[in-house]
């Protein structure tokens, strides 16, 4: 009676004996191979000595490929033109330098592939391999090291060139615009820190370029730039922390663009604040005009009335440090329509003041027909304010929390510079309840004033920001529940705003110091959080 079970047993052992043999047949086809190429010969061999040829050979114990050359690949000293490196796309047991400049008596040049030498089947890069040879009797074996940090950001940029240019007789600071660096190296794509090798003994500047269009020299307009205030004297023993920052462009006005009736288009880079526009040819009486600045580009309208009876003319276009005139044909369009939108909807923080904005620039307010009623349809007294430019009206009003205001415009409260008037519109908004905020109070150590302590975003973007002068709490109340970098500006020329740095004037960034962790603020809790800072200015030279 015990026959089938025993044999069941039997059956199930001799299925999982088959599978286990099975299983131990199986061919696994070998293990990855992670072994980088190795070199087994150069000609001319690396750190030659006395070089005068044109080409060098490097052989390897396998195929290679090179890959990502263009970022990874640095020569120093830069030659120009550049020298052939192939193969490029196809595998090789060589690789052949073919070299086009005139090079330098008495140097020594190094050439850093990063890691873009890797094996022709997994990939695996020769690590950080260099290349050195000098036309001279000896090898320089001078360095200068340090450490590239954001001026604005607590996230340093990859890919950043640190370059050496010689401090004689012939430097200027202009240089940096026009003349590729005697030295260069480039922290590649995961350090900040940097090591400049094989220089030779002498004074330096140095420079950094987060340099985008990979030329070593500096275009302002697209480039980050940091440098050394003092002159570098090699050999030494010095750490150099050189902060990265984008300037300010130099202002610089644009031919200009009839884009509307009445309504011409400057465009500008720079600072537009100080910008002004005037016209030339003889304006007839009662001739007005105004100007805002568009929200999005870089421009500035021009409006005019009444409407010129004129083929074109001249406008001058100056800010403090710049004038241009320019010449404008007129076109025959149609005048923009009246519209205004309030800048907020649904949801009004705490911290920010009701705002609208015309596509038209606004002249007059008649208050008399403008009413604010909170949820128990009662008025609110408020105040307005214009800002010209931006032709935005701004509505100050105590806020209580979790209530409810309509901002309600009869016809003619606003009228804009043609004389168009607005119907009647009507806008809703809501405060949340403090218990649905957060509250963060900062305390600061070592603080030197003013200052500006701010909360930003995981994107940099300042969210909420307080100015002082003197020693103070820092209490930023109701704010929205999330986390933040806290960091605090240290405002040296007290105008409330962080100042980038400029290079022709040596003027460094103002400094700005980061909380290393972000901060949690949490719904309905208090966050007390204290910031002890450095009690002086870092020095750009760490020894």
């Amino acid at each position: 009676m015990f026959k089938p079970f025993y044999k069941s047993v039997l059956f199930v052992v001799l299925l999982a004996t088959l599978a286990n043999c099975a299983n131990r047949g199986t061919p696994s086809g070998g293990e990855k191979d992670v072994e980088p190429p190795k070199i087994t010969r150069s000609v001319p061999e690396n750190y030659s000595t006395n070089f005068t040829g044109k080409e060098i050979k490097i052989y390897f114990n396998e195929y290679v490929k090179i890959k990502d050359i263009q970022k990874q690949l640095i020569i120093s000293p830069p030659m120009d033109p550049e020298p052939d490196i192939t193969p490029l796309g196809t595998a090789s047991k060589y690789i052949t330098i073919k070299i086009k400049d005139t090079l330098e008596s008495n140097t020594t040049y190094a050439f850093h592939f990063g890691q873009s030498i890797v094996d022709n089947n997994e990939g695996n890069p020769y690590p950080y391999y260099k290349y050195v040879f000098s036309t001279g009797s000896y090898i320089d074996s001078l360095s200068v090291k340090g450490t590239i940090v954001d001026a604005e950001s607590n996230v340093t940029d990859k890919f950043v060139s640190v370059m050496l240019y010689e401090a004689d007789s012939t430097y200027t600071d202009s240089i940096v615009y026009k003349k590729k660096p005697k030295y260069v190296t480039n922290t590649l794509d995961s350090i900040t820190t940097f090591s400049i090798d094989n220089i030779k003994a002498g004074t330096y500047r140095l420079v950094a370029l987060k340099d985008e269009n990979k030329n070593y020299t500096y275009q302002q307009k697209t480039d980050k730039i940091g440098f050394c205030d003092k002159v570098i004297t090699v050999p030494t023993d010095s750490l150099y922390t050189i902060k990265l920052f984008k300037e300010d462009l130099d202002f610089k006005a644009f031919k200009p663009k009839q884009v509307a009736g009445q309504k011409i288009a400057f465009g500008y880079e720079g600072d537009y604040k100080t910008m002004k526009i005037k016209m030339l040819s003889a304006t007839p009486e009662g001739f007005e005009s105004r100007i805002t600045k568009d929200k999005k580009a870089d421009s500035l309208y021009f409006w005019y009335k009444p409407k010129l009876a004129l083929d074109s003319t001249f406008f001058v276009v100056k800010n403090k440090v710049y004038i241009d005139t320019l010449k404008h044909r007129f076109r025959d369009l149609e005048k923009d329509s009246l519209t205004i939108k309030s800048v907020q909807s649904g949801i009004l923080n705490y911290g920010e003041d009701f705002q609208i904005e015309g596509s038209i620039p606004f002249t007059k307010m008649n208050e008399q027909n403008i009413s604010i009623l909170d949820k128990d349809s009662l008025n609110v007294p408020f105040k307005t304010e214009l800002d010209s430019l931006t032709n935005r009206y701004t509505f100050k009003f105590d806020k209580k929390e979790d209530d409810t205001y309509k901002v309600r415009l009869l016809p003619e409260a606003l009228i804009d510079f043609f004389g168009n008037v607005n119907d009647t519109l009507n806008f809703s908004l809501k405060t949340k309840s403090f218990s649905d905020l957060s509250d963060v109070r900062v305390t600061l150590v070592n603080a030197i004033y003013p200052l500006i302590t701010q909360l930003v975003d995981d994107k940099g973007v300042v969210k909420y920001e307080i100015a002082a002068t003197k020693p103070q709490a820092f209490d930023f109340r109701h704010i929205i529940p999330g986390k933040y970098y806290l960091r605090v500006v240290f405002d040296a020329n007290g105008n409330q705003k962080w100042d980038s740095g400029n290079f022709l004037k040596q003027q460094q960034p103002e400094r700005i110091s980061y909380y290393p962790d972000m901060l949690d603020a949490r719904t309905g809790w208090d966050l007390i959080q204290e910031f002890t800072l450095e009690k002086t200015n870092p020095d750009p030279i760490k020894n």
